[in-house]
This record gives C-alpha cells, sequence and structure tokens, in this order.
C-alpha cells in the first residue's frame, strides 16, 4: 500500500531526548513523507549537547534523505502556521513542559506553538512527546488541557516486553508507536503476541 505523502510536522524543543525527534524525522523522510522540522534555540543547544553534532550537521544529514523545510521558529507567517496548509498532524519530540504549558494556553509565542495550536484547532493529529518527572499537578493540568482538546500525550516510556539490547532498540519502539499513530508504515516493529494461547 502507497503511503500518504501529506507532510509531516516534527518539532524539537528544549527537552532532553533530542534522539526521538531526530530519529523520528529520519524514519518519515526515508519513506518519502514531506517534512517540517522545526527547532528552538534551547532545542539547538540540547541538540549539541546530547549528539555532539550541531544543528547545521544534522540539518545537511536530513536534507539528504527527503524533503524537508526547516522555517526559522520565529518566522509566524510560515506555511504550517495556517491552518489552509494540509498537513497530516504534528509531533513535539521531545517536548518541554513549558511547551506543554504554552500550548494548553493556547499560546503562540513561536513557530512550534503556533504549529500545535493549528493542530489543534484544524482537529489534525497532534503527539506530545512530554518529558519531566516527577510530574507536578500544573503540569498533569496541562496534559488534561491538551488531551480534552484532541491532543495525545505520549511520554517516551521504555517498553521490555521487546528485550531492548541498546538505546537505540529502545527508541526505535516508541517511535514505532508514534508511526502507528500516524498510520506510517513501520516494517519490522517488534509487537506484543499476546500470552496464554497455543498454537496447534
Amino acid at each position: 500500500m502507497e503511503t500518504d505523502k501529506t507532510a509531516l510536522i516534527v518539532a524539537l524543543t528544549g527537552a532532553t531526548g533530542s534522539v526521538y525527534g531526530l530519529t523520528l524525522a529520519r524514519r518519515v523522510l526515508e519513506q518519502q513523507v514531506p517534512l517540517y522540522l522545526l527547532i528552538s534555540e534551547t532545542g539547538r543547544e540540547v541538540l549539541r549537547q546530547e549528539t555532539g553534532r550541531d544543528w547545521q550537521e544534522w540539518r545537511r544529514e536530513l536534507n539528504s534523505l527527503g524533503q524537508m523545510e526547516t522555517p526559522d521558529v520565529q518566522n509566524l507567517g510560515a506555511a504550517v502556521s495556517s491552518g489552509s496548509f494540509p498537513v497530516r498532524g504534528m509531533v513535539a519530540a521531545p517536548c518541554s513542559m513549558g511547551a506543554l504549558g504554552r500550548i494548553a494556553a493556547g499560546i503562540s509565542g513561536n513557530l512550534i506553538e503556533r504549529a500545535a495550536d493549528v493542530c489543534l484547532k484544524e482537529r489534525r493529529r497532534l503527539i506530545l512527546l512530554t518529558r519531566e518527572t516527577p510530574l507536578s499537578a500544573i503540569h498533569l493540568q496541562n496534559m488534561l488541557t491538551v488531551t480534552q482538546a484532541g491532543g495525545i500525550i505520549m511520554p517516551p516510556v521504555p517498553a521490555f516486553y521487546t528485550n531492548p539490547r541498546t538505546v537505540e532498540d529502545l527508541v526505535d519502539q516508541t517511535v514505532n508507536r508514534v508511526m502507528d499513530l500516524l498510520s506510517l508504515p513501520v516494517p519490522g516493529a517488534s509487537r506484543w503476541q499476546g500470552q496464554g494461547s497455543e498454537k496447534p
């Protein structure tokens, strides 16, 4: 079955876990799905700290894989700021508690927050890989608010039934779940097959 080529938005905010957004971006581009990759200034700093490579290096690598746009997050006139521009949805991976709070409040201080607001108002898929622990009552209320508005809160909680051997295995399992939510193909994904039944 041919993959839907409607563009996807992936955003990296200033929380730890930039590898989730990078892995998702790579997988989406490899399927030749157009990508709008948004990264905040703090997200760039975290990216450099966690990977040892700066944003421009990653940008060049990802650009070589497929059709990708990287609008300035301060450009509220970019295509993805309008509901008339068709996208399949948006994933913030990772999503900081600050970004979550502003999205929950409907505050569009930058293009990441505006694109998320557009996805909610247009009833498009919005998935937030929220990164923080422990959670305060404010965090939980913001998560509930976004959920009630139609978003999906998806903390990147590792699954161990797949018997992961590396950090990459753990990241892949979370990214596979995100791609399932976006109705994107996930060839070779390890899935729970159930217990207690015997095959003839």
